[in-house]
């Protein structure tokens, strides 16, 4: 596994890391033996947040004292005051058993705190470093104006933001401007929310930025062998993988969902981040999951929407989600008088 500096923290990092939302959905025992399995591939770098249930608690059972010395931890507060976020790092600690993170992040904030405020959450991010709680801080975000004030403030050691071939030129210089200025990015949603169905595109397009380390959603031991291959023969950027690249673009660029799953909750449990891009996932993905009768019921939740807004409203990408719901289940009933047999 081939190890860059990350940027200005001057860690040295695997260059593909470990996205540990996905393992929140398998049993403790399953997730372990996949964490010590990417360990054992050479992995370094772990992300996972607070908001995904029990995803630290499996870290922390799979990393022992020893092991705990050669890893990356990075983890995220969701909350919105400088107590909250002490008290989110207090609980990550506890859970996944160290007695420092390497990395805590505010996690999607919609507005930049303000770094000269003593009682924000930037100001919570400072005391955890200077207390030794926290060796670097950071911010996610999925809006491209906020990780812009970010890096312009000079107050984040990295940063998170999605980057995937489908990335806008705005995006890409963007990873361009951080790389000037020495910014390490963990790059979420390589594959786009699953939508990319060719990783060898994004793996390829990711490692033409120096300064970028994508962190990879797995559940699957299969997946993270995959992805493995890769590191030991890494896919070449070249006239093919762009033509890839390229249809892909073809098909997925312009208003279509990322399953950030920011919409969310909704009031009448709408599955909006799975719903709300429905008619890609039936047609670039195996389907017959999704026309069984539990995803049949979910997507007629649509019919009793409340037009509240509350979902466009929390959406870093401006979709207009009620309108782009109705239209998937129109489409959602078309393909399903069509395929179920």
């Amino acid at each position: 596994m081939e190890h860059i500096r990350f940027g200005k923290t001057g860690l040295s990092v695997s260059r593909s890391g470990f996205g540990a939302l996905p393992i929140q959905r398998l049993s403790k025992q399953d997730a372990v033996a996949l964490l010590r399995q990417a360990y054992d591939g050479g992995i370094t770098l772990y992300d996972t947040a607070r908001g995904y249930s029990d995803s630290e608690e499996k870290l922390g059972a799979a990393f022992d004292p020893p092991m705990r010395k050669n890893i990356i931890l990075a983890t995220k507060s969701p909350s919105h005051t400088y107590e909250e976020v002490l008290a989110d790092a207090e609980t990550s600690l506890r859970t996944l058993r160290t007695d420092y993170l390497d990395i805590l992040q505010l996690h999607n904030p919609p507005a930049l705190p303000d770094t000269a405020d003593p009682h924000s959450t930037y100001a919570a991010l400072q005391r955890l470093k200077k207390e030794g709680k926290v060796r670097f801080i950071g911010l996610t975000n999925h809006r491209l104006s906020v990780a812009r004030q970010a890096l312009a403030s000079g107050g984040y050691d990295m940063l998170q933001f999605p980057l995937s071939p489908l990335a806008s030129e705005e995006e890409v210089q963007f990873i361009r401007d951080c790389a000037a200025a020495d910014m390490p990015l963990l790059a979420m949603k390589a594959l786009s929310g699953g939508l990319i169905t060719n990783a060898a595109t994004s793996f390829s397009f990711l490692r033409q930025f120096a300064n970028v380390v994508p962190i990879w959603g797995m559940q699957r031991p299969q997946e993270l062998e995959n992805i493995l291959d890769m590191e030991r023969h890494p896919p070449v950027l070249d006239d093919a993988m762009w033509a890839a690249i390229a249809k892909d673009r073809q098909a997925l660029m312009g208003s279509f969902c990322r399953g950030c799953g920011y919409c969310m909750p909704c009031p009448v449990e709408i599955p909006i981040n799975m719903a709300a891009r429905m008619s890609l996932l039936l047609r670039r993905s195996p389907y017959a999951r999704y026309l069984e009768d539990d995803w049949k019921e979910k997507m007629e939740r649509i019919e009793g929407c409340l037009h509240c807004g509350q979902c466009a409203s929390r959406c870093p990408y401006h979709l207009d989600t009620p309108t782009l719901l109705r239209e998937m289940l129109t489409d959602y009933r078309a393909f399903y008088a069509e395929n179920k047999k």
